[in-house]
């Protein structure tokens, strides 16, 4: 039979519990929330890992990927700490930032050659041109250009079946800009995806396909896909590290971003994960076959942070081609 408990016993009790409870409320590890461009993700899931195991459990970093364009809506309502971005922001997202009083650090991580590929049994395609991919991929093709032959008279009469990124992914905006010549300017009959390995699981399971995504996941997935060189007026390139470097894989080498909210490095875990990021930035982002920017980049982004260089250097636009050097020696602007 159970005893009643003193009077005095209940509010200790309660007291108790109420400091139990707080205790393990304090205990919870804090959150550094981060969403946007699948091309971004495995640098910074690399990174979140290594921060994470640094802190000992004491930080959660999470990381979505719901394309560039997805990532700039959340972090523009707030919802998130950082934005990863495969381009730069734009004018209407800077104006959604600005309503919302989110400022905001833009920050160089890495570069990517965006790789254009087709299946392994493709024996006929080694490279291709630009005015070739324009062929293919602008609106007007739509309908008209369905095989191979439609596009050069010398390929077989073999449907295309086009893989890309989809209309929320800054991977679609840069690679309409740089091929078609605008951006998200392209035909809308293709598979699309922010997530890079639906398009790798189509690629190499379609002997007719052409897709183009980042680097690392070409890479990652090399025996299934085959890389087509890029011919941008000067002969065929292919997508590498070194042709990246020297300036030759172009208009589809690229550098690649994060964005952090001004008030959330108000927040010990965030201020602390950002300076992480940039000191542990260039093994990484090559361990997942991405191309490190040059050290000063990395010490250039913690410097702006320093002097409080808010905003971006691209003035809400997309611009093809440009070298890290280029963009280091612009000032951002909000």
């Amino acid at each position: 039979m159970n005893q009643m408990l003193p009077k005095a016993a209940v509010p200790a009790m309660t007291f108790l519990a109420a400091l139990s409870f707080a205790a393990s409320a304090s205990a919870a590890p804090a959150v550094v929330k981060i969403d946007g461009s699948s091309t971004v993700f495995p640098i910074t899931e690399a990174v979140a890992e290594e921060f994470q195991k640094a802190k000992r459990g004491a930080v959660n970093v999470t990381v979505g990927i719901s394309g560039t364009g997805g990532g700039f809506k959340k972090f523009c309502r707030g919802e998130t700490d950082v934005a990863n971005a495969s381009r730069p922001i734009l004018k209407k997202e800077m104006d959604d930032c600005a309503k919302a009083g989110i400022r905001y650090y833009e920050m160089p991580i890495a570069y990517d050659a965006l790789t254009v590929m087709v299946n392994p049994q493709n024996a006929f395609i080694k490279s291709m041109s630009v005015a070739e991919l324009k062929k293919i991929w602008e609106p007007g093709a739509q309908g008209k250009i369905n095989s191979w032959k439609d596009v050069n008279p010398a390929w077989p009469d073999q449907k295309i079946k086009l893989y890309g990124a989809g209309s929320d992914s800054g991977t679609f905006d840069y690679f309409t800009e740089a091929i078609v010549g605008k951006a998200k300017s392209s035909r809308g009959d293709y598979t699309a995806s922010e997530d890079d390995n639906v398009l790798v699981q189509g690629i190499s399971g379609d002997k007719g396909a052409l897709g183009y995504f980042g680097f690392a996941y070409y890479i990652e997935n090399q025996k299934k896909l085959k890389a087509v060189a890029i011919d941008g007026g000067k002969g065929p390139v292919a997508p590498t590290p070194e042709n990246v470097d020297n300036g030759s894989y172009q208009p589809l080498s690229r550098p690649i971003f994060i964005y952090v909210s001004e008030k959330s490095l108000e927040k010990p875990e965030v201020k602390e994960f950002v300076e992480f990021y940039m000191k542990s930035a260039a093994p990484l982002v090559k361990e997942v076959k991405y191309i490190p920017l040059p050290a000063k980049a990395y010490t250039g982004n913690l410097e702006h942070l320093a002097k409080k260089k808010l905003g971006t250097v691209f003035g809400g636009q997309n611009e093809v081609g440009l070298t890290i050097e280029q963009l280091m020696k612009r000032e951002a602007q909000l």
